[in-house]
């Protein structure tokens, strides 16, 4: 038996967690999308061809679409776009901070650098090139975009996310690779607010580091011990791209 194929065997006796939404034509995304920016399965050469049976479709969507990575020039201008990362790049050590019940009082509530700490204290150091990933359970809200955006009467937002001091502890305390979420962004709604810009997702890509938005099923991975996989269409120039994301978790 050759030793990697040995490996693949013990790490399928792991539970493998999905950590992606599926995406369909009805599949949420930002408002300030242009209308008609995703055609998902449009079939362009149909069974009964009598050139070659078989079944073409094509894929519109934005790049920022459902659960997704963004690369840094989606903020930063003639940063690191998506051809810049290599295979090894993407897969790593897996952190869940679990504010989700701090979520169920505060709908707004942003993780602070308390919450890191407090997870360290009970899992250990997050460990250097880390992806930290921030439970909220705010996952179970998909596909309802008014959900999903915590939309009150008077139109506006209100949902969780992240504080800068967590992000700059995660990544200047403790050299994380990357972050993610279950939100629609990477800043809690009233923190956005307060900056009057995504702060907290410019101060992430300014970095150079990635992120992973709209994640699902934090719920379902250890906090700490497990590793996550992302894969994504490899696209050059891209800001970001629809991603599929796996935990392999005890």
């Amino acid at each position: 038996m050759y030793p990697l194929w040995e490996a693949l065997e013990r790490a399928k006796k792991y539970r493998w967690v999905e950590l992606s939404h599926s995406l369909n034509n009805e599949s949420p995304y930002w408002a300030g999308i242009p209308e008609g920016s995703v055609e998902l399965s449009k079939t362009v050469f149909d069974w009964g061809n009598p050139m070659l049976e078989c079944l073409i479709q094509t894929f519109k969507f934005p790049g920022q679409f459902g659960t997704h990575i963004d690369f840094p020039g989606h903020f930063i201008k003639d940063a690191d776009l998506s051809e810049k990362y290599d295979v090894k790049d993407l897969i790593f050590p897996l952190c869940v901070i679990d504010v989700s019940e701090k979520v169920k009082e505060n709908q707004e509530y942003f993780a602070t650098m308390e919450d890191i700490k407090e997870y360290e204290e009970k899992y250990g150091q997050i460990p250097d090139g880390a992806f930290v990933a921030l439970r909220t359970d705010w996952y179970k809200n998909w596909p309802d975009m008014d959900a999903l955006s915590g939309t009150a009467p008077d139109g506006s937002e209100h949902f969780p996310g992240w504080s800068l001091e967590a992000l700059k502890y995660i990544y200047e305390t403790r050299n994380a690779a990357a972050n993610g979420h279950e939100a629609l962004d990477t800043d809690a709604s009233v923190k956005a607010a307060e900056y009057e810009d995504l702060a907290c997702e410019r101060y992430v890509l300014e970095k150079g580091k990635l992120q992973v938005e709209v994640m699902k099923n934090l719920d379902e991975v250890a906090p700490a011990g497990a590793v996550l996989i992302v894969s994504y269409p490899r696209f050059e120039g891209a800001t970001g791209l629809p991603a599929r994301v796996w935990a392999i978790t005890e």
